[in-house]
């Protein structure tokens, strides 16, 4: 077996909000692609988008969604059915099993019962192809739906094509945003309709609204396979069609062929042993889910060159760009690992942190396209200084050295760009616990670990000491969280009492997605500091 054969890109579908249980969908994509597809059995807009507990099917959607808090945008699916046409995404959907279903990461397959169709998808990074058999009818139909919030279609029937865009987000996008698709089908079209939000707009062949999408309709033969060739771009329509090359003149097989090879690429770079079979599986569906983000957000233009939108200040721009990324959530594991496994791929993501500080004045720190506000830190530093002091090279280093430095005194124009509590915490040394700050024990540990990364970032550039030795000053400040009554980090306040009642088991408040306990390990860069602060042990660091 190849490592792709491991993967079961379904775990983690049996979500459970209420346990923050699950909360992954199957993702149909190329590693690090710029776009993914998944079955949609939940309603439009819903964070959870496929349920393993689910019985039905209303859409194959292209997704961009990196976590299910967070959301998606530059969302748009297609749907085949047969029978009568029926457009509202509840009544339109088809009972599946997972009997009939075939999830892998370069390959999807299920067969819609209420239909009588079968469904097929497989990606390159910018475009895919979808290959429906359909049973011998006159009704035979695939909807293209470019959800609500501002939407546009329009048929091309001489071209078998469908054009259209989709402004749906969740946020973090500027007020030019779009995605622009391109559908283009190998067999003509009998009928060909655009409709809005459910009911058939007559005598249209476009169509801008709040809610549109467009209708084909094939004849067909028992069991004849019907393609459908997409792609998308965040630039234009040309750059669409663009994007739609990188299928070339592939079959469905090649193109799924080209796809499995590529995922055995970047999995076979870790070979494990020893396992059983589940232990396997286990690994090698986790490291997928590795290798999904951060999304490669730019393209090639005509000339080849990297070029990207900025969702920043919405601009097409040259050079690298990354996100869907939550630096909380992976400074810890994630880049180091990509450090040591792939290097090329993480001086490009540095590339594209420089762009992101030049486009926007902050570092990303949860980017969905842009800058979201969501968890804590000021995590980014760790990234730029672990990439370049284990030899990331080629990119803009002075830009990042200039945007970590910046960190240490600004408040970004979100609570998780920047720091937030800034001036407290470089005045007191601590973020209190009594200002409105939320999370200030989580953040001081956090900003600590992080002027300890500026500071050696500072020594590897070559600044002089005088310049960077109030990181190594403040790198210590975790002590100042530190309570000796209880040898653990706790919340203070302004006046430098500690907050009182207190409890180590007490989740959030004073730390982020857990309690003291957790936290106060979160000493990464002196562990002996710790180890003398809890044991009492007096010593001049």
């Amino acid at each position: 077996m190849q490592p792709v054969d491991y993967v079961n890109t379904l775990m983690g579908t049996d979500s459970e909000f209420k346990l923050s249980n699950g909360n992954t969908y199957p993702a149909i994509a190329l590693p690090w692609g710029m776009n993914f597809w998944t079955p949609q059995t939940n309603k439009m807009g819903d964070g959870w988008v496929y349920g393993y507990d689910a019985n039905k099917i209303r859409g194959f959607k292209q997704t961009h969604q990196p976590s299910p808090w967070i959301n998606d945008y530059g969302q748009f699916s297609l749907f085949p059915m047969t029978g009568k046409l029926v457009i509202d995404e509840y009544e339109r959907g088809s009972w599946f099993s997972h009997k009939a279903e075939t999830a892998k990461p370069h390959y999807y397959k299920v067969y819609l019962a209420d239909y009588d169709v079968v469904t097929e998808i497989t990606p390159t990074e910018r475009a895919a192809m979808f290959r429906f058999t359909f049973p011998e009818t006159e009704d035979a139909y695939v909807l293209v739906d470019a959800f609500d919030q501002g939407s546009y279609v329009k048929l091309i029937p001489s071209e078998n094509k469908i054009i259209g865009y989709t402004t749906r987000n969740s946020g973090g996008v500027p007020d030019n945003f779009k995605n622009y698709f391109v559908v283009v089908f190998d067999k003509p079209f009998v009928t060909s309709d655009v409709w809005s939000k459910d009911k058939v707009v007559e005598g249209k062949s476009e169509l801008e609204d709040e809610h549109a999408g467009a209708a084909v309709q094939f004849k067909t033969r028992k069991g004849e396979k019907v393609h459908a060739r997409v792609a998308s771009s965040f630039i234009s329509y040309e750059q669409a069609e663009r994007n739609l090359k990188e299928l070339g003149n592939d079959s469905f097989d090649e193109v799924k062929a080209k796809g499995e090879s590529i995922w055995n690429k970047e999995l076979s770079r870790i070979k494990v042993e020893g396992g059983t079979d589940d232990q396997i599986k286990t690994f090698y569906s986790a490291l997928y889910r590795v290798l999904l983000f951060p999304r490669k957000f730019y393209e090639y233009d005509a000339n080849g060159e990297v070029v990207h939108y900025s969702p920043y200040n919405g601009e097409v721009l040259p050079g690298y760009m990354f996100t869907d990324n939550g630096f909380w959530d992976t400074f810890r594991a994630v880049f180091p690992f990509f450090n040591l496994m792939y290097p090329e791929l993480n001086e490009k993501i540095q590339e594209g942190l420089a762009n992101t500080y030049k486009e926007s004045g902050f570092l990303p720190e949860w980017a969905s396209p842009g800058h979201r506000d969501c968890m804590i830190g000021s995590n980014s530093a760790t990234i730029v200084a672990d990439a370049y002091l284990k030899g990331a090279r080629g990119y803009d280093i002075d830009a990042l050295w200039d945007a970590v430095v910046k960190n240490t005194t600004h408040e970004g124009p979100l609570n998780s760009v920047g720091r937030y509590g800034v001036d407290y915490y470089n005045e007191l040394g601590y973020v209190p616990y009594d200002v409105g700050v939320n999370e200030n024990v989580a953040r001081t540990l956090e900003y600590a670990f992080a002027d300890f990364c500026v500071y050696k970032l500072g020594k590897a550039l070559g600044k002089p000491e005088s310049e960077i030795e109030i990181f190594a000053k403040r790198s210590m400040n975790y002590k100042n969280v530190f309570d000796k009554e209880s040898s653990l980090m706790r919340g203070r306040n302004e006046d430098g009492s500690f907050q009182s009642p207190f409890s180590p088991f007490k989740w959030g408040d004073a730390f982020t997605e857990g309690n003291s306990w957790h936290y106060t390990w979160s000493v990464f860069h002196d562990v002996q500091g710790l180890i003398d602060l809890i044991w009492g042990v007096s010593k001049n660091l």
